[in-house]
Formats: structure tokens, C-alpha cells, sequence
């Protein structure tokens, strides 16, 4: 099956170089696609200058962003990926041989790019099936026909969009776990710290599984943090 990857922007020159080289080095027939929401720090030209191809988005906010790219993507597989990820260097085969076994959609474990032993329980978590052990960062590869039948994701979700799309994967489809994982920066729990990350994000499941509106989860989860 043909690979676009499909990576969301917004100030990240500091990591998309990176990203894109891996990525044209483990798949190198894959369509690059980074979706940029106008960064004033220069990471559009960065991932460029990558090898990647840029989009700009339309309007901000990571679902819209992942949608657009799709809207410009040519392959039968997707694969959202976010900009202070390492991937796993095999992804290509294992994503592929997850599809020729039924599974239309899935993502990897993750561990952080820290020895912190609370992060490390963290990480560890990510290798259960329950939805609050699931997140962008483990990112999210999904084939092209399950993707257009969902209607994509939500783009009234500022932030949870990866929640509430698997949620919806799993109605209709089997969803794999890779035994494998990706690497995630700690930045978030470097800038704030293990326990203020931990609580934002318990609020923010609560009022997910509460129903409350997408603005009031992101309302209140930005305003638990330093930065997001």
C-alpha cells in the first residue's frame, strides 16, 4: 500500500529537520506531508529544506491541520505523526503486515526521551488496550478507506481529536497495538512538572467522557499548564 505521512506543525523547526530526515531514511517512498499553522519560527522552511512537502493550513488546531493534509495526501495509508516524535525504524513493515492482518487502524507504544521513573510508568502504560492509554504521540496510522468513512476527525476538538477518533475507529474496526514504541520528547513535564501534566490531563478525560464542549476541555487544560 502506498504511505503518506502526515505531520501537523506549529513552532517546531526545532525538531522537524529531524523528523523529516528520519522519515525519508526508514521510508523513502513515503509522501511527506507537513501541515503547518503559520509558524513564525521558520519551521516550514526547515522541514523544506528536509525533503519534506509543506502545506499551510487553513485554520489552526491539529484535527483541521490532519485533515487538510489528508485532503492533499496520495496514499491508501495514512500515518499522523507529531513533530517531537522519533519513530521506530521498522514502522513501514509493521504497520503494513498490522493491515494484511485485519487491522484498518492502530498506533505504537512510547516511551520518552527521559529516565524520570514516573515517566517511565507512564510509558509502561502504553501497552494496554483502554482508551486513557492511548495519545497522539504514539502516533496514528489509519487506512485511507476507514479514514474517509469516519469523515476524519473532528475538527471541533482542539485538543482529545486523537481520543475521540479512535473512539470511533474502534466502533467499526479492529485496532492494533504495536509492540514496539516511539520516542516522546518530556518537554511537556520538563516545562511544567509530572503531577501539574498528570491532573490537566485527568480534567481533560473527566470532561471528554462528561461530553463537555471541546472549547471548555481546551479551555481549561491550556489554563492547568505552563505551555501546551
Amino acid at each position: 500500500m502506498t504511505l503518506s505521512v502526515i505531520i501537523p506543525t506549529y513552532n517546531e523547526a526545532r525538531n522537524i529537520g529531524r523528523l523529516v530526515t528520519e522519515l525519508r531514511s526508514y521510508a523513502p517512498q513515503a509522501q511527506v506531508l507537513v501541515v503547518d499553522a503559520h509558524s513564525p519560527d521558520g519551521t516550514a522552511e526547515a522541514a523544506r529544506q528536509a525533503g519534506a512537502t509543506v502545506l499551510l493550513a487553513p485554520k489552526p488546531g491539529r484535527a483541521a491541520q490532519m485533515n487538510h493534509g489528508t485532503a492533499n495526501a496520495t496514499g491508501e495509508l495514512l500515518y499522523f505523526v507529531h513533530a517531537d516524535v522519533s519513530l521506530h525504524p521498522d514502522f513501514v513493515a509493521t504497520i503494513t503486515q498490522a493491515v494484511a492482518d485485519g487491522y484498518a487502524a492502530g498506533c505504537y507504544r512510547f516511551r520518552f526521551d527521559s529516565q524520570h521513573p514516573l515517566l517511565r510508568i507512564n510509558s509502561y502504560g502504553t501497552r494496554f488496550k483502554g482508551i486513557m492509554s492511548r495519545g497522539g504521540d504514539q502516533t496514528l496510522f489509519i487506512t485511507r478507506a476507514l479514514f474517509e468513512r469516519l469523515g476524519g476527525f473532528n475538527e471541533q476538538f482542539v485538543i482529545m481529536e486523537d481520543f475521540e477518533i479512535i473512539q470511533r475507529i474502534r466502533r467499526v474496526a479492529r485496532f492494533f497495538i504495536a509492540p514496539h514504541a516511539v520516542t516522546v520528547s518530556a518537554r511537556k513535564y520538563e516545562t511544567n512538572s509530572w503531577l501539574r501534566v498528570q491532573l490537566a490531563n485527568l480534567t481533560a478525560f473527566s470532561l471528554f467522557f462528561l461530553k463537555a464542549s471541546p472549547v471548555k476541555i481546551a479551555r481549561t487544560y491550556k489554563a492547568m499548564l505552563n505551555t501546551y
